[in-house]
């Protein structure tokens, strides 16, 4: 329960900071990078269940945040979401490949989706946040080839 919990606070957290405070844009862009990682977990745990996450997640920033960038977000993570669950539910492949074939798919079209949404168009802002989330799957991706090669199963 603590990556629900986790990945749904961190969707509100996300947009409350992106509606507070936008000029901090490229460093709440980095921080989205986490939240990929929350829901391939909350994914991997709870199956389609974790769309129920998103929708929980994206009504309590509609109420918290501002609805624009509420609605940026939902639009953004509804791509990326379709395409993760394409991906976990499609490919056969271990799940650390399916975490990072996830990633790579969904990331392009989830931070386009946002930032051309809410009109930022920073080519620096981009690169910061495709680059942030797509360092933490990787890291993720490293983790469990290692704790693979130790003898450990990796779900």
């Amino acid at each position: 329960m603590i990556w629900l919990a986790a990945y749904i606070g961190s969707v509100v957290a996300i947009n409350y900071a992106f509606s507070m405070a936008p000029h901090l844009d490229l460093v709440w862009s980095c921080w989205v990078g986490f939240i990929f990682i929350l829901r391939d977990m909350v994914q991997v745990r709870f199956g389609h269940w974790s769309l129920a996450a998103m929708a929980v997640g994206s009504v309590l920033s509609y109420l918290l945040a501002d609805p624009f960038v509420a609605l940026a977000s939902v639009a953004a993570f509804a791509a990326s979401e379709t395409i993760d669950w394409a991906v976990f539910t499609v490919t056969k492949r271990p799940l650390r490949d399916r975490l990072w074939l996830s990633a790579a798919l969904s990331v392009p079209a989830d931070t386009a989706i946002f930032f051309g949404m809410i009109g930022v168009w920073s080519p620096a802002v981009w690169t910061a946040s495709i680059a942030s989330k797509l360092a933490g799957v990787s890291a993720v991706w490293l983790l469990m080839r290692a704790r693979e090669g130790r003898g450990y199963a990796a779900a």
